[in-house]
């Protein structure tokens, strides 16, 4: 076993020892299971959010996109910035009502406020089918890490199969407690090796940040700038926006919210999660570096700059620590997207089909859930193909779609009707799916269009069309209230 496998090995094991630890002491009942009892204070709330965003496809999808894409990749930075200044306003309120009833799902939220359990099914479903293909990046990107790490020792099946197993094991017992405490261990290993990398490499090959953009401007002149066509400032602009209002609509991250000890948590961490976005401008200057010294990687491939780059300048110990690094990105996000999928096809679709249920019937079908959910993921991950890349293009798009409902609905009086909320959101995903399955763009469909309107990034336009349907059917369906007369308009 050579010195890079072995500090892989460690750090799995130490994760999984963790993940089972954080049970001890707790009676494991739903809620304790899926929000830690609403105990958490501003440091968990903060790793597990955290942990929850950056993911395997930051770790390689960051550097990928900075390496292939050049200056459109800047919109990663935007977006997850404003979200968090965003979460200063959207999260309270959010807190304050699931506090008030009780609330374990992001499901659990619109049934309530819309007094509608076929609208939570349908929020569930839409769940389901973006958190499915999230899973299977989080395991693809596990596979081609450890894979990398361990210079072709384990292979990328094999790496699948021990890690899906590590955090199926630690979510069944520990639930969100297992995620937090390994969330811990992740979010030193990230920052340290991110830090180290997007600083040294840059340096070590270039001599700084200046010389290395414009070593990179000079071989590639208009790279590092937005394109006139296609991922145009327009498709910047756009989406940066539907990033920005889905970034916590995902199912896990949304329900994460709920396992805050009071609301003041979000808007301490607020203030300073933006400054975690750093983290992503590192990554980014690593696939920066690796243009010029490790060129020719196309497509796929470009995901796999940092370790290129890594594996031609660094020993293999080191090699190790940020395989260790990348791996944590993976389970730790997985099981959190491994829990709030269980949690919704038991609690708001089986519950909701089933009302006789007691919450501990519930709560154990939720835990059988998670292997179930973790082979289906698996299975996607050596089978999927383009479906499931189809898919994931998809969810981000299908979340956001969740957002109108969510925002009006906080309103002191609110007057988006559970018919609105349906119409509109049917409406987004239809056309999200339409044009993501059938690959059409504004482009393709409306070629007379100006350049800036083809480049809209279509989750954006299906957002739109979803505003619209939810105000017009609220309108149309809202309850006619005839003003009481009073004594004088009876006199008369």
């Amino acid at each position: 076993m050579n010195v890079s496998l072995a500090i892989l090995a460690v750090f799995l094991i130490v994760s999984l020892y963790l993940g089972i630890q954080a049970k001890k002491g707790k009676d494991m009942n739903l809620e304790q299971w899926t929000v830690g009892g609403r105990g958490f204070g501003a440091l968990f709330v903060f790793l597990l959010m955290a942990g929850e965003l950056y993911t395997t496809f930051t770790f390689l999808g960051g550097s990928g996109w900075a390496y292939g894409k050049g200056g459109p990749a800047l919109y990663i930075l935007a977006y997850s910035t404003l979200g968090y200044i965003l979460s200063y306003w959207l999260l309270p309120p959010v807190w304050h009502y699931a506090k008030k009833h009780q609330l374990m799902s992001q499901p659990d939220f619109f049934v309530k406020k819309y007094d509608s359990p076929n609208l939570g099914i349908f929020v569930s479903l839409v769940g389901a089918v973006a958190l499915i293909p999230y899973l299977v990046l989080q395991l693809k990107g596990l596979g081609i890490i450890v894979s990398q790490a361990s210079y072709g020792k384990i292979s990328p099946v094999a790496a699948v199969w021990v890690g899906v197993l590590t955090i199926t094991i630690y979510v069944m017992v520990s639930g969100i407690h297992g995620s937090a405490w390994t969330s811990v261990l992740k979010d030193i290993m990230i920052l340290a090796v991110v830090m180290f990398l997007g600083i040294y490499l840059p340096i070590h090959y270039y001599g700084g940040f200046q010389p290395m953009f414009e070593a990179i401007d000079a071989a590639k002149p208009g790279f590092l700038t937005l394109p006139e066509k296609g991922m145009s400032i327009s498709w910047f602009i756009s989406t940066v926006l539907l990033t920005v209002f889905g970034f916590y609509m995902w199912p896990h991250t949304f329900a994460s919210a709920y396992s805050a000890k009071s609301a003041r948590v979000f808007r301490k961490n607020a203030m300073v999660m933006p400054l975690y976005s750093i983290v992503l401008l590192l990554v980014m200057f690593v696939g920066f570096a690796a243009i010029l010294k490790v060129p020719g990687l196309e497509g796929a491939d470009a995901d796999l700059s940092l370790f290129k780059l890594s594996v031609a300048t660094f020993d293999p110990w080191v090699i190790g620590l940020i395989g260790a690094a990348g791996l944590l990105t993976a389970l730790v996000p997985g099981s959190m997207i491994l829990m709030a999928a269980s949690t919704l096809l038991a609690k708001n679709v089986y519950k909701a089909v089933v009302p006789s249920a007691s919450e501990k019937q519930v709560a154990v079908l939720a835990k059988y859930f998670v292997p179930l959910v973790a082979l289906v993921a698996v299975y996607f991950s050596f089978k999927g193909g383009n479906t499931i890349v189809t898919l994931l293009l998809m969810g981000y798009s299908l979340v956001t779609q969740l957002f109108p409902a969510l925002l009006f609905s906080l309103a002191k009086k609110p007057f988006v009707t559970k018919q609105g909320a349906f119409a509109g959101m049917i409406a987004g995903v239809v056309v999200v799916a339409y044009t993501t399955i059938s690959e059409n763009t504004l482009g393709t469909m409306f070629p007379t269009l100006p350049q800036a309107v083809k480049d809209l990034n279509i989750g954006i336009v299906a957002l739109i069309v979803n505003v619209v349907l939810l105000f017009l059917v609220s309108f149309l369906t809202r309850p006619f209230t005839v003003k009481k007369a009073t004594k004088s308009e009876e006199a008369v």
